[in-house]
């Protein structure tokens, strides 16, 4: 899926980030969401490899990356701890600035990445998500019954894990299945990649850990950071036509609090929009790509 990449480990100070590299030109760090890794870019990397260094990797707690122990108040798996990872793995790679493609969790890693790493991110691109603290602060009904999988995520250890190790592939299914319109759009294999992730207790625990913490820290940190703090570089939203972020929200509204230099819109597929529709994908982020880079946040 990745022919001509090569895969890495890069210890960082608290833990070690699976991934793989390859094309030349600019580089392009791309981040994954739940309940995948770095193979749900197999259909945007390779393309992106013809004009750009590309770099995929697993977040903290995912896929072959670490999942260092936790602590009570969950600061191991904060946004602003899973970013710096990603900074460190960059540099490590030879790349103090860069361009970063989030999707889901990864988008959320991205844009703390921008807010507090600016003079290392050229161009930024959020994928079918609104700010963690946003998100928290508007909800209501629909973001209960839409979004109930954070709050089962998030909810006291062991609860979520334990009912998880009983059934991994049930949530797996569900997650894959109910939020994206393509049928089939998962090969075998790496839907089975997702899977034996969710069956090993250490990962699950890592991923609750991330919401725990996105629940309590990440939006205090976005708390701080709305309207005190902005994204300077060029900045792409995009998400799906037919799902709960368009529906609840004016993406575009919402990111221009955050990013004044932002465009974007609507993609026709479900939630996996690089899976779902790459070739569309595909085409905004080299419009944001090929962007003068912007300044730093201010």
């Amino acid at each position: 899926m990745f022919e001509g990449f090569d895969e890495f480990d890069i210890a960082t100070t608290q833990t070690t980030i699976h991934g793989v590299r390859g094309g030349s030109g600019p580089p392009v760090l791309l981040l994954h969401g739940i309940p995948e890794s770095h193979l749900m870019w197999h259909r945007i990397a390779p393309a992106l490899a013809e004009r750009f260094t590309v770099i995929a990797t697993d977040l903290r707690g995912y896929g072959a990356s670490g999942k260092p122990p936790s602590s009570p108040d969950h600061e191991p798996y904060r946004m602003r701890t899973i970013a710096a990872d990603q900074v460190q793995v960059m540099a490590a790679l030879g790349f103090d600035r860069f361009a970063v493609v989030g999707h889901d969790r990864g988008a959320r890693c991205a844009y703390r990445m921008a807010l507090d790493h600016p003079a290392a991110v050229s161009h930024l691109a959020v994928l079918d998500i609104v700010p963690t603290g946003e998100a928290y602060t508007r909800a209501d009904a629909d973001f209960s019954l839409g979004f109930w999988v954070w709050s089962f995520l998030a909810a006291p250890e062991p609860i979520p894990e334990k009912m998880i190790a009983a059934a991994p592939q049930v949530l797996v299914d569900h997650m894959l299945d109910a939020w994206s319109r393509v049928p089939g759009v998962f090969p075998e294999r790496v839907r089975a990649a997702y899977t034996a992730a969710f069956a090993d207790p250490d990962t699950v625990h890592a991923i609750c850990e991330q919401y725990r913490a996105a629940a309590t820290l990440d939006v205090a940190d976005d708390l701080a950071a709305r309207g005190h703090r902005r994204i300077g570089c060029p900045t792409l939203v995009l998400w799906s036509a037919t799902g709960p972020v368009g529906q609840w929200y004016d993406p575009l509204e919402v990111w221009k609090v955050w990013a004044p230099d932002v465009r974007g819109g609507s993609v026709q597929a479900g939630h996996f929009l690089p899976e779902e529709a790459p070739e569309e994908t595909l085409r905004h982020l080299l419009e944001l790509l090929t962007r003068p880079p912007g300044g730093a946040a201010h």
